[in-house]
């Protein structure tokens, strides 16, 4: 047989990422449905908030402060008398596009620096890896503290601020993806014919390497919400008047034996929201196991026939 063409062989390689059975290993994971199911409830709840409730997160009730939960509010209301499920849906918005936004940044600098690292190897991969390594021994809720009263408290700078101290992993992850590609004879037909560095790795090796930086990107989604609660809870979030399920939570603090919905229901949403994303990242590594089969239990068994 003859030695097939350098572009067969790269596209036959991209193949990796999308397994035929994919879609299939998804749609048959039901934890990952219902995970998908929950997020896609909280995503349109939050986005049509103005359309659900009527009614402005700042607006008071002032026949209602402090009240519990009732059929005029869904989930109280707090001290100040304002609609606590309202407040719950418009800081939901600011929570996830918090961690979306967050999520870019850290998982598209990361991959971008682990790429170049694991690529061009030598002297650029033992400076990138040092920087990791001394980004990584910073204790990162001091660094998230340091940075927010360096750089500023808006949207935009808590998303820069959370995924400029969680890109070290997605570059570590994108690192070891790479390392295992550049050598393969798909590359190296590449190499063959001329193609420039940046096209091998961008064309030929990236595509074949993202798929674990896929899976990651929904477990940086959760932490990033996390870590935005954590730095409201701490006042050094989101600003109120402004919501945000962290500084709701702050406010709740207070008022936790008196009027515990108020951090109830602030904490259940992180808790849903982050569990759904995880269930969906463990769903996405299955999927994409190239081998078709599921987790570890699965290349457990693949190693035992293979030496067999």
């Amino acid at each position: 047989m003859g030695a097939a063409s350098p572009l067969a062989e790269a596209q036959e390689s991209q193949l990796l990422i999308r397994p035929p059975s994919f879609w299939r290993r998804l749609l048959l994971h039901k934890l990952a449905i219902v995970g998908a199911a929950v997020l896609l409830v909280v995503i349109v709840l939050c986005l049509l908030g103005p359309v659900v409730t009527g009614t402005n997160p700042n607006a008071i009730d002032f026949t209602a402060f402090g009240s519990p939960p009732s059929l005029h509010h869904l989930m109280g209301t707090d001290d100040l008398g304002r609609d606590e499920f309202t407040r719950i849906l418009f800081g939901g918005r600011i929570s996830l596009l918090v961690g979306f936004l967050a999520m870019l940044i850290g998982v598209g600098l990361g991959g971008l620096v682990g790429a170049i690292s694991g690529f061009f190897g030598g002297t650029v991969d033992f400076i990138a890896m040092r920087v990791v390594d001394i980004a990584l021994s910073i204790p990162r809720l001091f660094l998230l503290l340091l940075l927010s009263v360096t750089i500023g408290q808006s949207i935009f700078d808590i998303s820069l601020i959370i995924g400029l101290t969680a890109w070290m992993y997605p570059a570590r992850i994108m690192r070891a993806q790479v390392l295992g590609l550049r050598s393969l004879n798909y590359v190296e037909a590449a190499r063959s014919i001329g193609s420039r560095s940046t096209r091998v790795l961008f064309r030929h090796i990236v595509p074949n390497a993202i798929a674990p930086l896929i899976v990651n990107s929904t477990i940086q989604v959760g932490q990033a919400i996390v870590s935005e609660s954590v730095m409201s809870f701490l006042g050094y979030g989101i600003q109120p008047p402004t919501p945000s399920w962290g500084n709701m939570l702050t406010n709740a603090q207070t008022f936790v034996q008196t009027a515990p919905w108020l951090a109830i229901f602030p904490g259940v949403m992180i808790v849903i929201t982050v569990l759904a994303f995880n269930l969906i990242g463990d769903a996405l590594r299955d999927a994409l196991d190239p081998t078709g089969q599921k987790g570890a239990l699965g290349r457990g068994r693949n190693a035992k026939q293979a030496t067999a």
